[in-house]
């Protein structure tokens, strides 16, 4: 495909993240990030007015605790009462979508790039995106990681700790590194 760096970047090809337009919607994010963490609670309420508005979509009563951190912010979408507890990092160069009544506990890092394995490709900054999937009363415990292109079912549970590199079924729980069903 030819096209823009966010083009090639949403349709799940390689792209070089080292681009202007990118720059500037990492940049928006960067400013809709610190309103969130340095707003009061009074004033931030569940999510910042700005970070609300960078979402794809999040429900009225989403919740994202201090500090949070994205990249983009424009392809996260949160379901209703999806709690992110303090400390959470969704790196969203790719759709994430977190169901309904799912619970991040402190730490927890969602990652979508892929970096290129040829060193040489990786310093022009050569990546690609691939989308991550919750499911709805799913629980993912404090510090867990979550790679590119993982689905997690519905009433799932992740470990704290857990490094989730592969699709978790509905209703399993997975634990340690790499994540395996306990």
């Amino acid at each position: 495909m030819t096209g823009s760096e966010r083009e090639k970047m949403a349709a799940g090809e390689w792209y070089r993240c080292l681009d202007p337009e990118l720059d500037q919607l990492r940049d928006r994010a960067r400013k809709a990030v610190h309103q969130h963490n340095t707003l009061t609670p009074d004033e931030r309420g569940s999510l910042a007015p700005a970070l609300r508005e960078l979402f794809a979509a999040a429900a009225a009563d989403a919740f994202v605790e201090a500090p949070f951190h994205c990249s983009y912010g424009i392809n996260i979408e949160l379901g209703a009462r999806v709690y992110l507890n303090a400390g959470c990092t969704i790196l969203d160069s790719a759709p994430v979508v977190i169901g309904t009544d799912t619970m991040l506990g402190p730490g927890v890092h969602i990652y979508c790039a892929e970096h290129h394995k040829d060193p040489a490709l990786r310093r022009e900054g050569l990546e690609t995106a691939r989308p991550v999937t919750i499911g709805e009363n799913v629980w993912i415990g404090g510090g867990a990681i979550i790679l590119a292109g993982v689905t997690i079912g519905d009433g799932a549970i992740v470990g704290s700790g857990a490094v989730v590199t592969r699709d978790v079924a509905p209703g399993t729980t997975v634990v340690g590194n790499p994540a395996r069903v306990r």
